[in-house]
Order: structure tokens, then sequence, then C-alpha cells
């Protein structure tokens, strides 16, 4: 093995919750090592397909898909593909021999990292969320390490091989030097109003949505706030028509939000999903949020994420079956009460984790020295 031009597999994606971080290690292995050789490894259609190569990294796709937990006879074809994953994983392994395989989550975290495993490739997880899924569970019984972005993962994984580093986030949000006053302006904004940041992911979430289209009189009623809303491709037009027929001239509405280090610098309040990649970012940039978990995931995760905040009294959580009828009664006390806005911002930056892609590689190239030490 080699530690000045190492050959570094990741693997993992299907959201930006996944990607992001896999981007960001991947960038901190070539700030130190600028002659590493890096591969992604993703899943068929998903969206590292094209976010990756855009980054400048060649990836490989694999058929791999998630299990339908409503429709059992549709999984047949979903155990084909994983059968032809693990078969084209083995291979790509022998021809690539990377010096350690990376998992960051995602459908075709799992084929690859078992295949590595079982061709005795070190490998390390990166699990983003406060409760474990089950492939991250079962790869962590061979893992060489487990970097953690939560304490108490110990119910998980082997203690002795967990390492809490954080999740890393886009550097771009970090090195925004623009007021907030700045950052308002962006958007053509007063900066004598506090603006609410609705947020749901590149697709979007219909429930904030749908929470935030039947509150848009009372929001327009609320003349001291202003509201920038990202609602997502799916629903972009359904919400763009209804801001259109409602009084509501203190939002924005837009499908999605490319610069999103001036969205959150303008932002007083947040209301977002609870996916980790998004919590890691509200804790890093102090923002106070509302959270609104996703019921959609596996394990229900996105509630137990929120839950670790909202104990330590760092979000507030509205849960997504009552979100309709609670969520703007919560946005509009919440932004009004400057104490509990300070209150959030000051706990919720005490739960950041700085560095987290420099700890994960740290991680990363003391495996790698420990494999050459042994194999020499």
């Amino acid at each position: 093995m080699n530690t000045d031009n190492p050959k570094i597999l990741i693997s993992g994606g299907g959201t930006g919750g996944h990607i992001f971080p896999a981007l960001s290690i991947a960038g901190e292995i070539k700030r130190r090592c600028p002659n590493a050789e890096i591969l992604f490894v993703g899943a068929e259609n998903r969206m590292e397909m094209e976010k990756v190569p855009a980054a400048g990294y060649k990836i490989i796709g694999l058929p791999v898909s998630g299990f339908d937990r409503k429709n059992i006879l549709k999984n047949f074809k979903v155990l084909f593909r994983l059968l032809k994953s693990m078969i084209i994983a083995k291979k790509l392994l022998k021809d690539f021999h990377p010096d350690i395989a990376i998992g960051v989550g995602g459908y075709a975290s799992g084929p690859m990292l078992k295949a590595a495993q079982k061709q005795n490739i070190p490998t390390l997880i990166q699990e983003q969320n406060s409760y474990a899924g089950v492939t991250n569970k079962l790869l962590a019984k061979k893992a060489n390490a487990i970097c953690v972005a939560y304490e108490g993962m110990e119910q998980f994984f082997p203690a002795e091989r967990i390492t809490l580093t954080g999740n890393p986030v886009r550097s771009s949000l970090l090195d925004c030097t623009l007021s907030q006053e700045e950052a308002k302006a962006q958007y053509g904004l007063p900066s004598d109003k506090s603006t609410v940041l609705v947020i749901g992911g590149s697709l979007g979430a219909r429930t904030i949505n749908n929470s935030i289209k039947q509150g848009l009189e009372r929001i327009a009623q609320a003349s001291n706030i202003q509201v920038i809303w990202q609602t997502g491709k799916f629903y972009d037009e359904e919400c763009r028509k209804a801001l259109k027929e409602s009084s509501a001239e203190n939002v924005i509405q837009m499908a999605f939000v490319n610069d999103m280090d001036i969205a959150y610098r303008a932002a007083d309040l947040v209301v977002s999903r609870a996916g980790a990649c998004s919590i890691s970012e509200l804790q890093l940039l102090g923002k106070p949020c509302i959270l609104v978990p996703s019921p959609n995931v596996a394990e229900d995760h996105q509630t137990k994420n929120a839950l670790a905040l909202v104990n330590k009294n760092a979000a507030i959580m509205v849960s997504d079956a009552e979100s309709e009828e609670k969520l703007i009664d919560t946005i509009l006390h919440t932004i009004n009460d400057m104490p509990t806005l300070a209150s959030l911002s000051k706990n919720i930056s005490k739960m950041a984790l700085q560095n987290a892609a420099e700890r994960i590689v740290d991680k990363v190239f003391d495996i790698i020295t420990d494999y050459k030490q042994v194999s020499k």
C-alpha cells in the first residue's frame, strides 16, 4: 500500500445527505494527497451519478435499489439487482485494487463494502444518523472503523471501533463572509424584518409545503417577518400557483436554493427536515430551527435525529402528522421570541463537531498506514 499515492474507493449516495459528506471526504483526501486516486461507486439512476462527475470525480454505477416494504413481490427484482451488484463490485475491486473502501450510506454502500470485506480490503463506515441502519450494523462487524456524528452509538457498533467525528458539510457554507444584512439584500429582502428559511431538500417535502400553502394568508398578515420558501422541483408549480393566488408579498418561493450559504446566512429561523446532513449544517452555523422529521425513512431515523437535539433544548420538533395543524403557529410564535431564538442558537452550536472531514481522513490514512506496516 502507498500512503503517498493511495487508491481510495468511496461508495454510497442516493441523497444529498450521503453525497455531500462523500465529496467533502474526497476533497480533504485530495487536499492532503493530490496524487490520490479516488473512485466513487453509486447506484444507477440516483443523483450521485450526476453530482459526483460534476465535482470532478469518476463514478461507476451499480444496478442496486432499495427494498419495497409495501409490495413484497417486487423484491424479487431487487434481489436480482443486488446479486448482480455484488458480482460487479467483486470485479471492480479486482480491477481497481483500492487501499481502503469508505461507505457513506445509500444503496450502493452495502454490496460494495461487503465485497471489500470479503477480499480483506480495509473498510471505514461513515454513519451520519443518530440511529444506525440495518446495512451499517451488519457491515460494522468487520469494519476497521466507524465514524459517527452522535454520542451513544455503542448501542449499534463495537465501541472500540467508533470515532466521534461529526458529519462533513459543504465548505461553502462555512466560508461565506456575508453579513446577515448583506445576505438578505441578495434576495432583495429588507434587513429590518426577521427571515424564516423553509427547506425540504432538492425534491421537496410535501407536508411542509402543504403547511406553508395553508398558512400563506397568516404569513401575509405578519408584517414583521419574511419567508424564503424552497419547495423542491416536484412541488414547484403548485406552490408557485398558491403563492400567486395569495396576498403574501413577504414570501419568496423557489424550487431549489443554489446558494445555500447565502440563504442560511439570511435566516433568523430555519424550518427543515431532520436529515443528518442538514442537522450538521444547522449545528455548525448555530441556526435556530424547527425540525419536521420525514416519516418516509428507514427506522424513522429522522425523528431520532431530531430528538437528539430536542432533548438538549437545541431545536423544536413538529411531527409530520401534526405539521399542517401546528407548523405555522410554531413558526409565528418562535420567530418573535428572541430569548428562545438565542437559546436555541447557543445550544445547537454546542453540539457542533468541527473539522469532521479532517477527522475522518485522519482515520482513513491511519488505517492505510497500519495495513501497509502489516503487509511488509
